[in-house]
């Protein structure tokens, strides 16, 4: 299938937009509608037919599905399977087109079973939200063959070419979409990768002993978690002189991070290195990578056309955004069996959009994300003062500790003064710095730089020692680092 990617890497935009109208087509007409209890009923009460769906430009007819509608389904006993697309006999004969049921036929046994199987789930991953429960994803054997594929056109994307590539996977060991798509991309194209389960099952210390005995090429894991290690292994003078890559994923990773990766990879012997981020979501059940660029500079996250369509939307009004501008993205899967979505509104924001401009570092045609994604949901309403509301954008907040060379961790808490409910609100920000920083110019940094930056400065500037931040973070106890605390009453 790498020809396949590679050939669809280069296409022109026109015969892009062409692939993606016919695949959305089909897909409308002969998985979609017909085997989703859910997108009938969509269609249906929006009085949109299959055959209303001609391409791309056809999808703004039809209403967003959000988050809760998930969470509504997966609670509702009678409705667990709604989102899963599910032949029968009498769903085929109804919707397929004659000449795929005269396939089909003429098929016989075997023909039945491999549809069988294609649309039979056998693999599930969850979704990591902190603030509603895990919604399931279900696959087929189908979906795994995408998730295979996806990872090898990653790994492509990454410019992992050497077939003899050491990678050290250290995702944690869960359900969760960032692991297993990972771990699929080792499967698919016969690099060797070991997985330690980051953290949480070897600690640092087991981690550390991993790397010095394996001395891998590429590394993968999360931002919070690989930093933390590299710092880790520099201070102890761990011998690390092989690693040209890192590959970040599940959290956001800014400009200064990387600067602090490769400081801390140099400082072990690792000096040419590239350190490149993904985006996916559970419910796009693939990823989406940058391709080899500077520390400063981000291509954006290559996506793959034939297998997915994008919007990008006003967050506020729903309204179809154009070319480059910002808004937040919307995905549809135009391949695929298992759980499905149509028109699925991720909650994040790209600043800069989508764009179909060649990229600049690959020359790949594929349409870019934009590579500086908030969450809508990171803007948090504080009562700092009697008068008014402020809003304050955790995720804008979070870029700007990040990319400060003298931190080496943080955690931002909102809660009331005193305790008290009926208090104002406070802004606290923990920081542990590098040895050697006086704290009082770097506390005058931080106000002023997220006074810059977010247009507000903290209550109160909390400095821990590493190991104390490196607890209430829960690096090695938790999937993800407890970056963002929000302590005031519900």
């Amino acid at each position: 299938m790498k020809s396949v990617w590679n050939g669809l890497a280069r296409t022109d935009r026109a015969d892009l937009r062409r692939l993606q109208d016919e695949r959305l087509v089909q897909h409308v007409r002969e998985r979609l509608y017909p085997f989703s209890a859910h997108y009938r009923r969509v269609f249906d009460a929006a009085g949109v037919k299959p055959t209303d769906i001609r391409g791309v430009a056809d999808l703004a007819r039809l209403p967003f599905t959000m988050k809760a509608d998930l969470l509504a389904a997966q609670s509702d006993p009678a409705r667990k399977r709604d989102f899963v697309l599910v032949p029968s006999p009498e769903l085929i004969r109804e919707h397929w087109p004659l000449a795929k049921k005269l396939r089909l036929l003429a098929g016989g046994g075997e023909a039945r079973e491999r549809l069988r199987r294609d649309y039979t789930p056998n693999f599930v991953t969850f979704t990591t939200g902190r603030s509603a429960d895990p919604i399931v994803f279900a696959y087929t054997p189908y979906d795994i063959q995408i998730l295979a594929e996806v990872g090898a056109r990653m790994f492509d994307v990454h410019g992992i070419q050497d077939p003899l590539a050491r990678i050290v996977n250290m995702f944690p060991f869960a359900p969760h979409l960032a692991f297993w798509q990972a771990t699929w991309a080792g499967f698919e194209t016969g690099c060797m990768m070991l997985s330690t389960g980051g953290g949480k099952v070897m600690g640092t210390a087991g981690n550390l002993r991993i790397l010095e005995r394996v001395q891998p090429t590429v590394l993968i894991g999360t931002p919070g978690f690989v930093y933390h290690l590299l710092r880790e292994g520099a201070e102890l003078k761990t011998k690390l002189d092989q690693v040209a890559l890192v590959i970040l994923g599940a959290e956001k990773v800014t400009p200064g991070l990387k600067e602090k990766m490769g400081e801390a990879l140099a400082r072990m012997g690792s000096r040419k290195v590239t350190i490149s981020g993904t985006y996916g979501f559970t419910e796009a059940r693939m990823a989406f990578s940058e391709c080899p660029a500077s520390h400063a500079e981000s291509p954006g996250y290559h996506v793959y056309p034939d297998l997915g369509v994008f919007e990008v939307v006003d967050p506020v009004s729903g309204a179809v955004l154009g070319e480059g501008e910002t808004g937040e993205l919307v995905y549809t899967p135009i391949d695929g069996h298992g759980t499905v979505v149509c028109r699925y509104r991720t909650g994040d924001l790209a600043v800069g959009g989508i764009t179909w401009e060649p990229c600049p570092w690959c020359k790949r045609t594929v349409p870019r994300i934009a590579s500086e994604l908030r969450r809508v949901s990171d803007q948090r309403s504080m009562s700092l003062t009697k008068i008014k509301g402020t809003l304050v954008d955790l995720s804008s907040m979070g870029s700007v500790l990040s990319n400060t060379p003298e931190i080496e961790e943080w955690q931002v808490v909102l809660q009331k003064k005193n305790d008290d409910p009926h208090e104002l609100d406070e802004l606290i920000v923990r920081l542990s710095v590098r040895s050697g920083t006086d704290r009082a110019a770097c506390e005058k940094k931080v106000r002023q730089e997220l006074l810059i930056g977010v247009e507000i400065a903290p209550n109160v500037v909390e400095f821990k020692t590493t190991p104390e931040m490196l607890e209430v973070l829960g690096m090695e106890t938790e999937m993800k680092e407890k970056r963002f605390l929000d302590r005031r009453p519900k």
